[in-house]
């Protein structure tokens, strides 16, 4: 069935409505399950309940989609030290939950936020490569599914941590973790395809060049979405 444009506009903006009437305050038991509720139906928590998208990107660098405390504790028993999740503030009553569960464990968290349907500025980007050479290992990285800003951020630390190619590193971003190119979600291929085309061509680290060739509003406007 088609879905007309208005009623797409209107589905996040209910969401986020919904998120904030139910808050992210863990501070009293009223609270908390306000919070649970909106981590298991507005952010779909129990369709991770069997469903990890986990896996090796490189020797002690681990993605997977969002875990919860119980996946957290199976991390750090095989070794897990730190977290680095991709996602941001909108994402509060989760996140609020992924905080205590990390510094109950002990695991250190890192956030770098990003969007899996626009591109960030360079800054950001050069954030979460900064990050990599600081983050301790073993790490897991992670955003909501796995699929899309998890998959971004593997094939960045692929080219740059490990020297990998533009090809290699685009595995990544693939229908295997649920990220799909001819989708909105595609504008992170293109980013790549960018870097690829005007910067691993040219003889451009990927640091370099985000820092000094990317353009996001010119890959946006190129870009040919769903």
């Amino acid at each position: 069935m088609t879905v007309d444009p208005p009623a797409r506009q209107k589905r996040p903006g209910l969401e986020r409505r919904i998120k904030e009437r139910l808050g992210a305050d863990l501070s009293t038991p009223a609270g908390r399950r306000r919070a649970w509720w909106s981590v298991q139906l507005i952010d779909h928590a129990f369709l991770r309940t069997f469903w990890h998208n986990f896996d090796e990107v490189a020797p002690g660098v681990y993605r997977s989609n969002q875990p919860n405390p119980r996946r957290l504790a199976r991390y750090k028993a095989i070794g897990i030290r730190e977290v680095v999740t991709l996602r941001g503030a909108a994402d509060a009553a989760v996140m609020a939950f992924h905080r205590e569960a990390c510094a109950e464990l002990g695991l250190g968290t890192r956030v770098v936020p990003m969007s899996a349907r626009a591109l960030a500025p360079a800054a950001t980007y050069l954030q979460l490569l900064d990050l990599f050479g600081e983050v301790e290992r073993p790490f897991l990285m992670h955003c909501k599914s796995g699929a899309d800003r998890t998959g971004l951020g593997a094939a960045f630390y692929l080219i740059d941590q490990m020297g990998r190619s533009v090809a290699e590193a685009t595995r990544q971003l693939s229908p295997r973790y649920l990220h799909f190119r001819r989708s909105s979600t595609g504008i992170l291929d293109a980013l790549l395809d960018a870097y690829a085309e005007t910067g691993e061509a040219e003889g451009i680290g990927l640091r370099d060049w985000l820092a000094t060739r990317y353009d996001p509003a010119a890959i946006t406007a190129g870009f040919n979405g769903p």
